[in-house]
């Protein structure tokens, strides 16, 4: 298990990767197979806690929302943006501001202060991938999610800019849309939505616990995600700048539900998912 490091990330020999997150869940299973895989894996962790990584991987402290430059490796060929934090599950009317702050400071701007701050290295190290993490819940309209799915669009909309303004400096960018992966984030999430202790919401929060084990039984391990996540860094860094695909799945429901998503026409998408969410009599 290596130890956290405070010293400054210089060139590796070979492809250098920083991961952000990776304490656990996918950034860690990320981490982990970029290892396995021959890479020079920078694992960025908020707290010094001990994390279960190789010996090979080089772990920092890295808080997003105040990131030191000194961790990025100044010769780099791919960046994962992994971090992310999740609130309760309330309807938008019960969450305070402060708490749309706290999700947007570490999933949007967080996000794009690393990323701001890792350009050089990766433009340096080009050609390089730029890997953005949201959610296949962008693809769904699922109540008591509107932080979390507000704070992904944006990184969402994020990626297409950064997608067309990396592109005549070698960058690729792709975004990864998660469905259901067995982490804990996943495990939290197991419980009947906060939202039913709010005026008017118990009959909707009680419909959205009944319909959770229907995917439940579909959740993939962390490390198969992070293998598919790994196999298209991989090929967007080998392929030309404009045959690089910017949206991926890692999952069998996400591509599934990204796949009609993309295929319905909005109006028929929600009001397929307004019957879905519907509280039954």
């Amino acid at each position: 298990m290596p130890e956290l490091s405070t010293d400054p990330v210089h060139a590796a020999m070979g492809r250098a990767a920083l991961v952000t997150g990776a304490s656990r869940g996918i950034g860690h299973a990320v981490a982990v197979e970029l290892d396995r895989r021959g890479w020079d894996v920078t694992a960025g962790v908020r707290t010094p806690d001990p994390v279960d990584l190789p010996d090979g991987v080089r772990v920092v402290r890295l808080d997003v929302e105040d990131p030191d430059p000194a961790v990025v490796p100044d010769r780099l060929q791919l960046l994962v943006n992994n971090a992310g934090v999740d609130t309760d599950n309330l309807p938008v009317e019960a969450v305070a501001a402060d708490e749309w702050r706290r999700v947007f400071a570490t999933n949007v701007f967080g996000l794009a202060e690393v990323t701001r701050l890792s350009l050089p290295a990766l433009r340096s190290g080009a050609p390089s991938v730029i890997c953005n993490v949201t959610s296949a819940g962008l693809a769904v309209p699922v109540p008591f999610f509107g932080v979390y799915r507000a704070s992904k669009a944006a990184v969402s909309a994020l990626s297409e800019t950064l997608a067309t303004e990396l592109a005549p400096l070698g960058i690729r960018v792709v975004e990864v849309l998660p469905g259901p992966v067995d982490t804990d984030m996943l495990a939290r999430s197991a419980t009947v939505p906060e939202a039913a202790g709010v005026d008017g919401y118990r009959p909707l929060a009680e419909h959205m616990a009944a319909l959770r084990p229907a995917t439940d039984g579909r959740a993939v391990p962390a490390a198969a995600a992070a293998a598919a996540i790994v196999d298209a860094v991989e090929a967007a860094r080998a392929a030309e700048p404009g045959a690089v695909p910017l949206r991926h799945t890692c999952d069998p429901v996400g591509r599934d539900v990204v796949r009609a998503w993309q295929d319905t026409p909005d109006e028929d998408h929600i009001r397929l998912f307004h019957e879905v969410f519907r509280p039954q009599p």
